[in-house]
């Protein structure tokens, strides 16, 4: 094999190996695309929504209802409790939010009575809709990147439950 068909043939094999590096890249890329999707499916609402409108929340493929909102103008990602009196946060994310104990409490959970700490939230939001001065807590049993979405916020709003769905609506009032 002369010189000129060894350099077309590597050249060959270069494109060949980069279009499957690239094919393997993208089909990575997708997938995490498609794996987020299955754990949140309202991520979109950090900043989608129309102020008034009702927020409809999908449940992701655990039954959970997962949104990604605001606290503080910073995206938090949300697990809606509506047996949590207050927004719970893990105390990692509470540090990096700045947010200032205010006073202690005992809180019953799902693992037990825990001691946490009470704390003002200036800012919480869900697709559109803000809530001002909103009741917190940083609690030492949480851990992660989720914060849960209690009553201090969720009171603001009538809550319908079908299916797959739920149905945040501004309360009356």
């Amino acid at each position: 094999m002369s010189d000129e068909g060894r350099a077309v043939r590597r050249t060959g094999i270069g494109m060949m190996l980069l279009f499957w590096m690239l094919f393997i890249a993208a089909g990575t890329w997708w997938f995490h695309g498609y794996v987020e999707r299955q754990r949140n499916p309202n991520s979109h609402l950090v900043s989608a929504v129309a102020e008034g409108a009702p927020v409809v929340l999908e449940r992701n493929r655990g039954g959970h209802f997962v949104a990604t909102g605001r606290i503080n103008g910073e995206p938090v990602e949300f697990l809606v409790d509506t047996g949590a009196t207050y927004v719970a946060l893990p105390r990692e994310m509470a540090e990096r939010l700045g947010l200032e104990p205010s006073g202690s409490a005992w809180f019953n959970t799902a693992n037990g009575r825990v001691r946490g700490e009470l704390t003002t939230l200036d800012e919480v939001s869900l697709g559109g809709h803000v809530a001002r001065d909103v009741r917190g807590s940083i609690s030492a049993g949480l851990e992660g990147d989720t914060a849960l979405l209690g009553m201090s916020f969720l009171g603001h709003f009538d809550i319908r439950i079908r299916d797959a769905q739920m149905v945040l609506e501004p309360a009356d009032g």
